[in-house]
């Protein structure tokens, strides 16, 4: 069962067409990936998903159908931009936010009082937000989001600002809430990120829907013919099937010939006697994918 199911949303402001025809679905349970570059309609479609903006056409449904207030207590949204009240003491903050989420001010300040713990807030649990530095201030937008134990999560730039000990608590907490139920969207410009927890993502630019699907599957798409391999010595300079190949690092990126394959070099290599400590399809990164879809978008836009 889905969870979001998103079918050719538009949203145009005067001329400026943000959003045209965005098709996806979220399914219950899984880490989602939102990808695009700045201006790339990303925001606008959340905002339409959450109902802050009315869609031109098309529809979203969210947990089972419309957008409904009751709905709203059951969804943890982390903007990119922070909404928290800067003269207000970080404890007070987020136990008021907390029960604006519907739960009682007992229980807010009980989890409130745990996630302080668990990121390392509760010796500033006093301060005001503003006396906050930027990491600690993103923490606490996370408490916010999380700490009402929503079904539905949608952050944007989850791991802004935040040093790489945080990083890694962040992608534990996303992690545990998936193996719980929760359905996330993650909305980033951090591809490692995605490649390392979503399993399926929409990658949108100028406001249409470039790629969608499982990251293995489109990494598959766009492969090239090529192989890393690292032998425990040298590379013979012949080995069958290899056109080309680079060295980096005691590796050997090969391109293969039209007509090979992974098996032929492998093949070669084993019967001369060549010891490997790895042999693997060169697979692209999420980040080249991304750079490739998007500078051939432009190309052909241009």
């Amino acid at each position: 069962m889905a969870s979001i199911i998103v079918e050719q949303i538009t949203k145009s402001f005067g001329k400026q067409r943000a959003v045209d025809g965005v098709s996806f679905e979220v399914e219950k349970g899984e880490l989602f990936g939102l990808l695009g570059p700045n201006g790339a309609g990303k925001t606008t479609s959340i905002r339409i998903m959450l109902d802050i903006f009315k869609p031109d056409s098309g529809s979203v449904s969210i947990l089972g159908g419309p957008m409904s207030e009751a709905k709203k207590e059951r969804i943890g949204y982390l903007p990119e931009e922070r909404g928290l009240y800067q003269d207000v003491q970080l404890e007070r903050a987020l136990v008021y936010l907390c029960t604006l989420k519907g739960l009682t001010r007992s229980v807010a300040k009980t989890r409130v009082e745990e996630y302080m713990e668990r990121f390392d807030l509760i010796a500033h649990r006093k301060k005001k937000i503003k006396e906050l530095s930027k990491g600690m201030q993103q923490k606490a937008q996370l408490i916010v989001t999380l700490a009402h134990e929503p079904e539905l999560v949608i952050i944007d730039e989850p791991f802004s600002a935040l040093d790489p000990v945080n990083t890694q608590m962040v992608k534990d907490i996303l992690r545990e809430a998936r193996a719980k139920g929760v359905t996330i969207v993650m909305c980033t410009h951090q591809m490692h990120q995605v490649e390392e927890l979503c399993d399926r993502l929409v990658l949108i630019n100028r406001g249409k829907t470039m790629l969608y699907g499982r990251l293995d599957e489109i990494r598959r798409q766009y492969a090239q013919p090529e192989l890393i391999v690292r032998p425990v010595g040298g590379l013979p300079a012949d080995v069958v099937g290899v056109s080309s190949a680079e060295r980096l690092n005691g590796e050997y990126r090969l391109r293969l010939t039209a007509s090979a394959t992974p098996q032929d070099v492998l093949r070669d290599l084993v019967q001369r006697g060549v010891a490997l400590e790895q042999f693997e399809i060169a697979m692209p990164t999420l980040d080249e994918i991304f750079i490739q879809v998007v500078q051939g978008q432009g190309e052909l836009d241009g």
